[in-house]
C-alpha cells in the first residue's frame, strides 16, 4: 500500500492511499471537526466516510504536471508514466494551489 497525507493550505485534511483494490481518499477527523474544514476538491466533498475509486481520482490525477515538465520529472527520476500514484506523489509536493501531496516515506503493507 502507498499513501500520501494530503495538506489544504497547512492544514492536515486527510490520506490518499492505493492497494491492491484501487485508490481510496479519507478526510481526516480532526480536520472535519475544525472551525472551517474546506474540500479539497468540489468532486470530494467533505464528508466522514472514505472515498472508494478503481481509478486515481480526477482531482490528483489532474496535479500531475504535463507536456515538458512531466518529460522532465519522468526522465529525471526514472518515473513510470502510467504510474499516476507514483508521479502524484513524486511531483506534487509544493503544488500551485491549496493541495500539497506529502508521501510517506516507507510504503504501508
Amino acid at each position: 500500500m502507498r499513501k500520501a497525507e494530503i495538506r489544504y493550505k497547512s492544514d492536515l485534511a486527510g490520506w490518499l492511499m492505493q492497494d491492491e483494490e484501487g485508490f481510496h481518499f479519507e478526510y481526516d477527523q480532526h480536520y472535519l471537526a475544525s472551525e472551517n474544514p474546506v474540500a479539497v476538491s468540489l468532486t470530494l466533498p467533505l464528508r466522514k466516510e472514505r472515498y472508494d475509486s478503481q481509478i486515481l481520482f480526477p482531482f490528483f490525477d489532474g496535479l500531475i504536471p504535463e507536456g515538458w515538465l512531466l518529460n522532465i520529472a519522468e526522465t529525471n527520476w526514472k518515473l513510470d508514466p502510467r504510474d499516476r500514484m507514483g508521479l502524484l506523489m513524486a511531483c506534487c509536493k509544493d503544488c500551485i494551489g491549496a493541495v500539497s501531496v506529502i508521501p510517506l516515506e516507507t510504503e504501508l503493507k
